[in-house]
């Protein structure tokens, strides 16, 4: 009876708070203007990407080739008060819908607010992926199955959400020695990751396993684990008006939606979200994050992890592991293929 009666205590909270979200959501539709406005093009069935991007011309011209190619058909992006030309940028591709706003990236939720209006006007019935210009997207057979075959595939199996491993990666060497160029692939100039070393719990809250670990863990949280960052995350969702990402991707409502990883059986099919943070900028947006605070929760604890960043550290070890493709992943236990073959 205890236990009954804590479990409706908890899905009568989420309940509300999923309301709150959306409350807020639609308060803050304002905070954001068209710019360009494409979506007269979304066609039914077509696989929507959502963004949210400061000065990220280093890696736009990468990042939507790689997603069209993907299977991409339209992106829904919110600029964030950008300096170095990607709004003109962005203005110019046929394919993206653009919105810019100059208001508070963490008091918008991390951009989260913006992109759930996005997502509440255009998104409903669309299979949606939510990723950072720094996030690319691996999966079992992506060098050859497009989105449209994964979720088809996830339609088969009556799934709507799809979870992904966000997987630093780095070079070998000093991070100021980074050699990189425009519209290189990133993974080409940081072809390094921790193949081991994540852990997991399940989230006392929404249920999903929380996992941690990895390089940054490894290098910058070893006094203080517990803060290193999030690497689960639910980038891939067919779409309802009702959905809301909580905490950036990591966490969902409703809160089924949260379920796309079982470790430690590793049965669920999951992908990658390669993440190439580390390239030669890293030090100037690290030194423009201490001043600008926007990027945690709690920006003071993470002064440290910037003024490290800005050192320019070499992050790889003896026991760093050069990226091969998806198989290795698999290989590795790090993603899984599960009924999909």
């Amino acid at each position: 009876m205890r236990a009954t009666f804590t479990d409706a205590w908890l899905a009568y909270r989420l309940r509300w708070k999923r309301r709150r979200i959306l409350l807020r959501i639609w308060r803050n539709r304002k905070q954001i203007e068209r710019r360009s406005d494409r979506t007269k093009q979304i066609m039914p069935g077509a696989i929507l990407a959502f963004s949210t991007v400061r000065n990220e011309m280093l890696r736009l011209p990468h990042f939507l080739d790689y997603y069209r190619k993907l299977g991409v058909a339209h992106f829904l992006i919110v600029d964030n008060a950008s300096t170095d030309g990607t709004a003109d940028f962005l203005t110019k591709q046929s394919d993206v819908s653009l919105w810019t706003t100059s208001h508070s990236y963490k008091l918008s939720r991390f951009g989260m607010d913006w992109l759930g209006w996005l997502q509440w006007q255009y998104g409903s019935g669309h299979w949606c992926l939510t990723v950072d210009a720094d996030e690319l997207l691996v999966y079992p057979q992506s060098d050859n199955r497009d989105l449209q075959a994964l979720t088809a595939h996830l339609d088969s199996q009556g799934l709507p959400t799809f979870g992904a491993l966000m997987l630093d990666m780095y070079p070998q060497g000093p991070l100021t020695n980074v050699a990189y160029t425009h519209r290189q692939d990133p993974v080409t100039a940081l072809g390094w990751f921790d193949g081991s070393g994540y852990r997991h719990r399940v989230h006392p809250v929404f249920g999903n396993q929380w996992i941690q670990g990895g390089v940054r863990d490894r290098v910058f949280f070893q006094a203080d684990p517990d803060r290193a960052p999030s690497l689960n995350k639910t980038p891939l969702v067919k779409w309802h008006w009702r959905n809301v990402y909580v905490t950036s991707t990591h966490h969902m409502l409703p809160r089924r939606l949260n379920q796309v990883f079982d470790w430690p059986s590793k049965t669920k099919m999951t992908g990658a979200l390669l993440h190439t943070k580390f390239l030669p900028d890293i030090a100037a947006r690290s030194s423009e994050e201490l001043d600008r605070q926007q990027h945690f929760e709690n920006s003071a604890l993470y002064t440290g992890y910037y003024r490290n960043l800005i050192a320019g550290p070499d992050l790889w070890t003896d026991r760093s592991v050069a990226y091969k493709g998806w198989q290795q992943l698999v290989e590795l236990g790090l993603i899984t293929p599960g009924d999909w073959r």
